[in-house]
C-alpha cells in the first residue's frame, strides 16, 4: 500500500467516524424532538385541538429552509424531511385523539 493510499484510507476512516457520531446525534435529537411532539399531542388531544396546525407548519417549513440555507444544505431537501416529519407527527396526534 502507498503512502497515498494509506493517508487515503484513514482520511475515509475518519470521515466515517464522523458520520457514525452525526448518525447518532441526529437519532437521539428525533427522539428528544418525537418526545416532545407526543407532548403536544396529547395536550391537543385533552384540550380538543386540532392535530395539525398548517399555518404552524408553514413558518416551520420557511424557517427550515432557511437554516438549510445557512448550513449549506438543499432547502429543497430539508422541505421534504421536515414535511415527512410533520406527517408522523400528525399521524401520531390523530392517535391520541381516537
Amino acid at each position: 500500500m502507498s503512502d497515498a493510499t494509506a493517508r487515503a484510507a484513514e482520511l475515509l476512516k475518519s470521515h466515517r467516524a464522523s458520520i457514525d457520531r452525526l448518525d447518532a446525534v441526529l437519532v437521539y435529537t428525533l427522539g428528544e424532538r418525537f418526545a416532545h411532539t407526543q407532548a403536544v399531542g396529547k395536550l391537543k388531544a385533552e384540550h380538543d385541538l386540532p392535530a395539525s396546525d398548517p399555518a404552524r407548519e408553514a413558518t416551520q417549513i420557511a424557517r427550515l429552509e432557511a437554516l438549510a440555507r445557512e448550513a449549506e444544505l438543499d432547502p429543497e431537501f430539508a422541505k421534504k424531511f421536515l414535511n415527512f416529519i410533520i406527517q408522523e407527527v400528525i399521524h401520531h396526534h390523530k392517535q391520541h385523539q381516537k
